[in-house]
């Protein structure tokens, strides 16, 4: 198991954009095999950092997944979303795995 962490860095006057985006991919990611453990957006504190957690069965089925969402048509629409209403600025991809008792 590995759950593929981000850390974005939003723009906070497109938060509303960002939520949307963020819509988008929980349905998706599940759609091509994941588990969406959901994004976080900000609330308190740091008004530009928001993170999102999504968990696959290997890192070959992650791997499976960025190809198939390169096929996805509404994988495309999502990206194009974000690229049109520039709610992102930067992010940042870890991937880590569990520990179990």
């Amino acid at each position: 198991m590995v759950t593929c962490y981000l850390k974005y860095v939003i723009d906070p006057y497109k938060a509303t954009e960002f939520e949307e985006y963020a819509k988008m991919w929980i349905r998706l990611v599940n759609k091509l095999g994941g588990s969406h453990q959901e994004y976080f957006l900000p609330h308190e504190g740091a008004n530009n950092i928001a993170y999102a957690l999504f968990t696959f069965p290997s890192l070959a089925a992650y791997e499976e997944y960025r190809v198939n969402m390169g096929l996805d048509a509404e994988c495309q629409a999502a990206y194009k979303y974000a690229e049109e209403t520039k709610c992102i600025i930067s992010y940042e991809r870890s991937f880590m795995r569990p520990v179990f008792e």
